[in-house]
């Protein structure tokens, strides 16, 4: 069974201005409500340590495209069980904003067991991810 939760949020900011604080780790515990801890390998290939809902994975980095997209793969115990694609992909609209669109697509035998918990809490991470993001961001244009 396949499961995809999809969420997305304007930010006035450049999709640079964006990445640049989508790709602090370090900052993480101090604005991120749901990531927060994420380690700082993040070429594509690569292993990320991540802590996000409770929960602690390693999973492998698919796609670094800068400004554009980040995408992971997690799996719980091994492959097919239940797996992850996670994705932030930044997307300018014609104001030079961006569109951040982040998403999950699940996909495994235990996809079923989980799907209320994903569509309501997981989902529910997600937007209070990208509020703060969009916040931080926001302000740190303030600042600046």
């Amino acid at each position: 069974m396949a499961l995809e939760l999809k969420t997305s949020i304007k930010i006035e900011a450049t999709p640079q201005q964006v990445w640049q604080q989508l790709l602090d780790f370090e900052s993480y515990p101090v604005w991120n409500p749901f990531i927060t801890e994420i380690s700082v390998n993040a070429s594509e290939g690569g292993k990320l340590s991540i802590f996000a809902g409770g929960m602690k994975f390693k999973p492998s980095v698919l796609v670094y495209e800068e400004p554009r997209e980040f995408k992971w793969l997690g799996s719980l115990l091994f492959k097919g069980i239940f797996d992850g694609a996670h994705r932030f992909l930044l997307e300018k609209d014609s104001n030079g904003n961006t569109i951040l669109h982040h998403s999950e697509q699940f996909q495994g035998i235990l996809v079923p067991v989980f799907k209320k918990k994903l569509l309501e809490e997981t989902k529910a991470n997600f937007k209070k991810m990208n509020e703060a993001l969009k916040n931080r961001v926001e302000q740190n244009i303030l600042i600046s």
